[in-house]
């Protein structure tokens, strides 16, 4: 067949316009002790894909866990011999560093590129990633980039990562001195929350996770907010089930942002999500992540409220309450990294240089919420460095006097 093109006639050709329709479906589910032989949660997921051989399944495991629950790879083992007809171990699970080390480390993805490959895992086997929201992020990545694609089950073990990190659709590792550089979105298979490995937690971690649920509650669910700030005792004191509410509806929030929010893939300039986020992770990076996540963006969201009632959006008692609701959490709300620098633009240890950052990682216009309300967050698309600064002047001043009340 010979087409018939006059001369110079393809610049006339009309362009073709296509739209793609691509739906997510995934469950988080929630349960105790996954591993014991009697718990049909980590099978049943298998089977809801229909196909009856069994499953290949590699895992990769936290080190942290290790020293809490040093019989978890036997577990797994196990249990994947007591359910052989669902699914099989095709190796020995992998042990990665957990925390930062996870994700500043990317030898550790080429090695789990190679794990999977010398599996003979395909799009139909299933990588378990089993550990903090850090590890989460580096296991979801070679996940998402092997194949172009290996079916993921999280199985998150602290709240950071069973209320946030672990439940969403984003995956990463840090490069070039940046966080989550590196990275793709790509929804789990599946995520499973499991509340025994919560109770071997450090009080450190236990409550740095709250910082999450506090910040989407600021955002969105006044009447949540309300439950954190009346649950505080109980939530320092380690109370699993204001622990587990706290969880759940966290992790609610979060997915019903991601489903409902007409971007979740986030190809827009608004992050709402990350509120007190672009101080969070610069300070991260200049504590040389001795901050767990949580801490610092704990810090984000005391300075961005400030901030917020500075610009005269936030009142004064509403700030306040945020600022003792996180105190009584037993956050700190300022670190020396804070403090102001003569060269913002210069200095490469400036918080601020923390907004250029926030903005390139996204593209289009610098895009933070603040708030003018508890639960109710607005979008601003300029800053002000002398309020911010001032910002930062106060959280000091508050910081200093909780120390004395503590020490009186």
């Amino acid at each position: 067949m010979v087409l018939d093109i006059k001369p110079n006639s393809i610049f006339n050709l009309q362009s073709i316009h296509q739209s793609v329709s691509v739906r997510f479906n995934y469950e988080i589910l929630f349960t105790n002790n996954l591993f014991n032989l009697k718990n049909f949660t980590l099978a049943q997921v298998i089977t809801t894909d229909g196909e009856k051989k069994p499953k290949k399944v590699v895992a990769v495991i936290d080190a942290g866990l290790l020293q809490y629950w040093p019989e978890l790879p036997k577990q797994l083992a196990a249990y994947t011999k007591f359910y052989a007809e669902i699914l099989t171990l095709a190796v020995e699970p992998m042990i990665v560093p957990g925390g930062e080390a996870a994700k500043n480390d990317r030898t550790l993805l080429e090695q789990i590129h190679k794990l999977i490959e010398a599996a003979g895992l395909c799009r139909h086997s299933y990588l378990l990633a089993v550990g903090g929201g850090a590890v989460l992020d580096l296991v979801g990545y070679a996940a998402a980039t092997a194949h172009r694609g290996i079916r993921l089950i999280r199985i998150p073990t602290t709240v950071l990562a069973q209320n946030d990190s672990g439940i969403g659709v984003k995956n990463g590792i840090n490069a070039f001195g940046k966080k989550n550089f590196l990275g793709t979105f790509a929804p789990p298979y599946a995520v499973i929350n499991d509340s025994a490995f919560l109770t071997t937690l450090s009080d450190r971690d236990w409550l740095s996770g709250i910082a999450e649920a506090v910040k989407v509650a600021l955002i969105k669910d006044a009447r949540f907010f309300d439950f954190i700030h009346s649950h505080t005792a109980a939530l320092v004191s380690r109370d699993m089930d204001a622990m587990q509410q706290l969880i759940y509806r966290c992790a609610q929030l979060h997915l019903e942002h991601i489903a409902n929010s007409g971007d979740p893939f986030e190809m827009g300039s608004s992050r709402p999500l990350d509120f007190g986020h672009w101080a969070a992770h610069r300070l991260e990076h200049l504590t040389n992540y001795s901050l767990r996540h949580g801490e610092a963006v704990a810090i984000g969201i005391a300075l961005d409220s400030t901030y917020s009632y500075l610009l005269g959006l936030l009142d004064w008692s509403n700030c306040q309450r945020i600022l003792n609701t996180l105190s009584a959490l037993g956050f700190t709300l300022y670190v020396p990294e804070l403090a102001e620098r003569s060269s913002p633009l210069e200095d490469s240890r400036c918080l601020f240089r923390g907004l250029t950052e926030f903005r390139e990682h996204l593209g289009g216009e610098l895009t933070l919420t603040l708030l003018q309300n508890i639960g109710q967050g607005i979008e601003v698309h300029e800053v002000e460095l002398s309020l911010y600064k001032k910002a930062i002047s106060l959280l000091q001043d508050v910081e200093n006097r909780q120390t004395l009340l503590t020490a009186s």
